[in-house]
């Protein structure tokens, strides 16, 4: 706090970083009591909401909240997180929405801003609506909604469908590699067989995926999309039959999808990090894993910076 009193700083990015439902499951799903929320729950306790937004004001900051997702920049990956910019000088900022949260980034004029906030008060709702954060669950992109995944309601099918829907959102095959052994990152039968009703499927012309966590590849349940790379089969007559199928059978039936992980750098676009980007080669690929999980997306923090200093 005594930092936080002597701010020197002209500008300030602030944000949330916390473990979402779908990770605490993983393990012995402690909850608050799972030591990968200590961090969270330390700086909520020392630093709640209302002291840093008193505490910058007193300092003369001017500032704004958002609750972003890569979404919002035409990105096909869901993540929302809560930012807090602030700014030193007198004057408020041209965007500025007082004791709102804005869902989406400002507009180039900064004008109607009120359209795209939220009252602060109603954060949880808002979560609640946002794509695919890290509670996603399997639909076709299709937005066929005959075949339920994993217990999805309705109104869980129809908001995949209109995610898929968005032409202001890329299509998931503008980041994918076409040059790379995919055979490695096939899903084994084991895991096609125990975790099939729990696989959240995508294709390349969905525009739409979950959040990548640091467990992908190792677990299954809400650690990230998988790729139908077999475009041509449809995944309502493969599920149809599985019912009443032996094991083998099932297997076969799954394996027409042609289902894999997205390999690292994939994920690594899908983040916004620069086609540059790559591990050294000691690194294995579960490590690769591990560390893009839960990244924040370059992009997001980009437009925030930007929009900051314009």
């Amino acid at each position: 706090m005594s930092t936080l009193l002597q701010m020197k700083y002209t500008s300030i990015i602030f944000l949330i970083q916390s473990y979402c439902p779908r990770q605490l499951k993983i393990g012995l799903q402690g909850d608050m009591t799972d030591p990968r929320t200590n961090s969270f729950l330390y700086i909520l306790d020392i630093l709640p909401r209302d002291l840093l937004i008193q505490t910058m004001e007193n300092c003369g900051f001017q500032y704004q909240e958002f609750l972003l997702s890569p979404t919002s920049l035409g990105i096909p990956n869901s993540r929302l997180r809560y930012f807090l910019i602030a700014k030193l000088q007198s004057e408020p900022l041209p965007f500025r929405a007082p004791d709102q949260v804005l869902m989406e980034f400002p507009k180039a004029e900064f004008e109607h801003s009120e359209k795209y906030a939220t009252a602060a008060g109603s954060q949880t709702a808002a979560r609640k609506k946002e794509p695919a954060t890290c509670h996603g669950r399997s639909t076709q992109c299709s937005g066929k909604d005959n075949i339920l995944f994993k217990l999805e309601t309705a109104e869980e099918i129809d908001r995949k469908h209109q995610q898929d829907s968005d032409l202001s959102v890329q299509m998931l095959k503008d980041f994918l590699e076409d040059d790379v052994d995919m055979n490695q990152y096939f899903l084994p039968p084991k895991s096609l067989l125990r975790y099939a009703l729990l696989l959240d499927i995508v294709k390349p012309t969905c525009r739409r995926s979950m959040c990548f966590t640091k467990g992908y590849g190792s677990y299954i349940e809400g650690t990230g999309s998988v790729l139908q790379t077999a475009e041509d089969v449809e995944i309502e007559s493969v599920y149809k039959s599985l019912t009443h199928l032996q094991e083998e059978e099932k297997v076969a039936k799954l394996s027409m999808l042609k289902l894999r992980y997205f390999t690292p750098k994939e994920i690594a676009n899908l983040l916004g990090f620069p086609s540059q980007f790559g591990f050294p080669e000691k690194i294995t690929m579960k490590q690769c894993y591990r560390l893009l999980g839960n990244s924040l997306n370059v992009h997001v923090v980009a437009k925030l910076i930007k929009i900051l200093h314009e």
